[in-house]
């Protein structure tokens, strides 16, 4: 009885005689289905004109039989629309077989055999669409059927082609501070298995080289069967926790049983992650862990973590168990790899995302501590990034070519990015007063702003980034519709979004009059967005999502935020792509003369200590641009009903607001980028006599040496800072005897003076104690904040320290010394100059110079972009030490390729 009565809510539409076609579709498809057909032109009334009957399955298994039969009656052909398999189209043929008259039915196939609907992938309306016009123009006639889809825009290419060195599109990755960014490496020469859970990601990043996925509970079968038939003796396999509760126990006895070389790292963060953070279901602590294990018979177990003292005086390990600190990953895995049989490492450190949920929750202490990049000292090589592949560990674009920058507000204080090899790094404990310089203007912003005229109802398409809030937006502005007394109909489209990865949320607004159709889909279809909102430049551009615009319609907000992707995190080669190309890109598609574009993330950062309220920000900005067609007073009401950070969120809805209404808002409250150490050189009227040496500088070319000469100054002497300046000249002078622009004399200004200014312990010791950083962060942190400076200084590296050491004030006495002893540089009386690297990089000044002279020697319009990209190269030429001595090998090699 109770199924009879859930099919009594099956529903059937359109023609009720005489009918012909039959279309079938059920669930989310359904209104896909009618949204498409609806756009053709077939509408409830045509529908029932041209023959055509709809039905609607409430239950799809078991499909009641009698409303089938009673369907199809009089009915030639069926067509079953559904996604993945086919579902009711088997079901329905299986009711209707032999019976009286049976129709044709169609769905993954068409009457000729062939692929019709898709089994894989997603079903809108837009697919739809262009796959049923066909059948049904052959069946109506032409005049009958409207167009599928309106005309797709062309939009540029702005991104290039696909290219794995820059990872132009977001995909998705790591949260900040995850131990699966170093929880997942293995030894040189070694791989690991997949799985299921957020480790998964590893197989997205080359350098963790994992091979393969199972289903969950499967983890190393395959290698169990494999091992015996292939040369390589040992291979480890990533679990998490969750699954090895869950069902991957199993997997690891039998590989106990079968005598595998295998060393199962059961990645323990207490939690599973991947679907939200949910408890581990009969989870044992890691103590009783390790026992368990014992009794299974593994050969060895190891555990790693974050703090060694956790587990207390007496945590009952199972015997001969070993508990090291995490950095010596590399030696665990590799005492394990040489030991026979099942082996089991235990990495344990909690999840990211959940242990940055507590500390707000006040469940757990915020760590005192916060990590700091100097970017004056920062060389951009990268090592950090790779290190930590940490998204938090941002690259950023300065005067001086590539740094790296830690992004505070998204940090979760892992801290793994330390173990980069550079002195850059502080700890600072802030303290004192933060200076708020936004705060008068930001106050002044009250809820009298002038209301925009906006539309009545439209469609919301808004793109950004897992874990930023873009659904909160969403569900924002739904819950604003309905106070505002309106109908509201969202979908977001989230996948493995949240680490990270691509977020689209649409929503429709419609007046309460107008209502929103029973047919009518709940994703915005090709040219219908009204609102463009993008809160991830990246994905912004997809023109998988742009293709939603119109131009003539659509609207852009825009936070032209670069944040960068994974592969730009751990690869100094990716770069982001140029910004006049992606605004190009959202330009040609929509309004540009209405579009309004901004850097919210900066921002929010400076204004708020957080990246969060970005997007309410530009969500502001879209309100008064007149597209987001709810009132201001609702929209804030949602916000205060939300309950999450009242009073900021209210306030940045208003900044946005007030971006559109004053242009020059941003510009007034004087924002520079959060944490920029700002090198400001005064140049004197002697040196300002010295740059003007230089032949017909264009304006760009008097701007370098502007910063660059007094900097060689402070860097050495005058007397260094003339040769600088003389070797300029003669290039310039070159170039302009040839009739040539200056593009070649710039870049050698730009790449003489990165390696005249090397960074030694002298100049190390000066970029430690400039105003300018001391000032940074004091900005960043407060007026009273201790610093200490994090050093593997290569004099006790080559005596065998293998960690950096903290030095407080006493690296200020330290430095405050050394920054003086600067005219021993490259003497005799130089202790840290006699060195193989040191001398390396004061040749290197020698060998690119004589690059340059023997390409300018030949120059001239054909030869001029071969000394250009001469010019460029040192710009590879990044790190300290090691790091900095693989890049110069790359140099030479590059060099000797064009000179060939």
């Amino acid at each position: 009885d109770a199924f009879t009565r859930l099919n009594q809510l099956d529903t059937v539409s359109g023609a009720t005689s005489d009918a012909r076609i039959g279309l079938v579709a059920a669930g989310k498809t359904y209104y896909d289905l009618r949204e498409a057909l609806d756009r053709m032109g077939l509408d409830e009334a045509a529908l029932k004109q041209r023959g055509v009957k709809l039905y609607k399955p409430a239950v799809v298994w078991p499909l009641e039989a009698n409303g089938v039969r009673e369907f199809a009656r009089g009915l030639d052909t069926i067509v079953v629309v559904e996604e993945k398999r086919a579902f009711v189209e088997m079901f329905m043929r299986e009711i209707l077989y032999g019976t009286t008259d049976a129709p044709t039915i169609l769905g993954k196939r068409d009457a000729e055999n062939s692929f019709w609907f898709p089994g894989h992938g997603e079903m809108d309306a837009d697919l739809i669409a262009r796959k049923i016009r066909p059948f049904l123009v052959g069946r109506l006639g032409e005049d009958a059927v409207g167009p599928a889809v309106r005309e797709r825009v062309t939009i540029p290419v702005a991104l290039g082609e696909p290219d794995d060195k820059k990872q132009s599109n977001r995909t998705p990755n790591f949260c900040s501070g995850c131990p699966h960014n170093r929880s997942t490496w293995v030894p040189e020469g070694s791989e690991a298995g997949g799985g299921i859970g957020c480790h998964g990601m590893a197989s997205m990043t080359p350098t963790r080289n994992v091979k393969g996925t199972t289903q969950m509970g499967g983890e190393g079968v395959q290698w169990v069967g494999a091992a015996p038939f292939v040369t390589m003796e040992h291979r480890f396999q990533n679990i998490g926790d969750g699954t090895f509760h869950h069902s991957g126990s199993l997997a690891v006895r039998q590989a106990v049983a079968a005598g595998t070389n295998v060393t199962y790292k059961i990645l323990y963060n207490a939690a599973v992650a991947m679907t939200g953070g949910q408890d581990v279901d009969g989870g044992m602590t890691v103590p009783e862990l390790t026992r368990s294990l014992e009794a299974e018979g593994v050969t060895k177990v190891m555990v790693l973590t974050h703090d060694t003292e956790k587990y207390g005086e007496n945590p009952h390990f199972a015997e001969g168990t070993e508990v090291w600190y995490r950095d010596r990953l590399d030696e665990a895995q590799r005492i394990l790899r040489d030991t026979p049989g099942c082996t089991v490492l235990i990495y344990d450190q909690p999840c990211a995302a959940e242990l940055r949920r507590d500390r707000k929750r006040g469940k757990v202490a915020e760590p005192t501590m916060a990590v700091f990049i100097n970017e004056a000292v920062c060389e951009g090589c990268g090592d950090c990034g790779e290190k930590s592949s940490c998204l938090s560990v941002q690259p950023v674009e300065t005067e001086f070519g590539r740094k790296t920058a830690i992004h505070q507000s998204s940090c979760n204080k892992d801290f793994t990015c330390l173990d980069g090899d550079c002195p850059a790094f502080i700890e600072v404990e802030p303290a004192g007063v933060v200076p708020e310089k936004s705060t008068l203007a930001v106050a002044e912003i009250k809820d009298d702003q002038p209301e925009p005229n906006r539309l009545d109802e439209g469609n919301v398409l808004m793109i950004g980034i897992g874990g930023t809030g873009v659904v909160t937006v969403n569900q924002l502005l739904a819950t604003a519709a309905l106070l505002d007394g309106k109908e509201a109909h969202g979908l977001d489209q989230t996948g493995l979004a949240q680490k990270g990865g691509p977020v689209v949320s649409n929503l429709k607004i419609r007046r309460p009059d107008s209502e929103l159709e029973l047919g009518e889909a709940n994703k915005i279809a090709t040219g219908e967005a009204d609102a463009y909102i993008v809160f991830d430049l990246l994905s912004g551009t997809n023109p998988a999502n742009l293709e939603k615009a119109m131009p003539g319609r659509t609207v852009a907000l825009v936070s032209s935020s670069k944040v960068p992707t994974g592969a730009m995190v751990r690869d100094t080669s990716a770069d982001y792509p140029e910004w006049s190309a992606l605004q190009q890109s959202i330009d040609s598609a929509t309004v540009p003369e209405k579009n309004v574009y901004y850097d919210a993330g900066n921002l929010s950062d400076n204004l708020f200590r957080s990246h969060m309220p970005a997007n309410i920000i530009v969500l502001g900005s879209a309100y008064q641009s007149g597209v987001v067609p709810i009132s201001s007073a609702a929209i804030e009401r949602a916000i205060e009903l939300n309950g999450v950070a009242v009073e900021m969120n209210t306030q940045a809805f208003r900044i946005g607001r007030q971006i559109v209404l004053e242009p020059d808002f941003i510009e007034k409250l004087g924002i520079e980028r959060v944490g920029k150490v700002s090198r400001k050189n005064n140049v004197s009227e002697a040196l300002q006599v010295l740059i003007d040496s230089v032949p017909e500088p264009s304006e760009e070319l008097e701007r370098l040496l502007r910063i660059r000469v007094p900097d060689l100054v402070e860097y050495q002497n005058i007397k260094y800072a003339k040769a600088y300046v003389e070797r300029v000249s003669a290039v310039r002078t070159a170039e302009a005897s040839v009739g040539l622009d200056t593009r070649l004399s710039e870049a050698y200004a730009r790449y003489l003076y990165k390696l005249m200014a090397y960074k030694d312990e002298y100049e190390v010791a000066r970029l430690h104690r400039s105003k300018a950083f001391q000032q940074a962060v004091r900005d960043q942190f407060g007026d009273r904040s201790k610093v200490t400076y994090k050093l593997h200084p290569p004099s006790m590296k080559r005596l065998g320290l293998e960690q950096k050491i903290g030095l407080g004030r006493s690296g200020d006495v330290a430095f405050a010394v050394l920054r003086r002893m600067k005219f021993l540089r490259g003497t005799p009386l130089d202790i840290f100059g006699n060195t193989a690297h040191r001398k390396m990089e004061r040749g290197l000044v020698d060998e690119y110079q004589g690059m340059i002279e023997a390409v300018v020697a030949d120059l001239h319009l054909d030869s001029y972009d071969k000394a250009l990209r001469i010019a460029e190269l040192p710009d590879m030429i990044r790190g300290y030490e090691g790091v900095k001595e693989a890049n110069v090998e790359k140099f030479r090699q590059a060099a000797k390729e064009i000179l060939n």
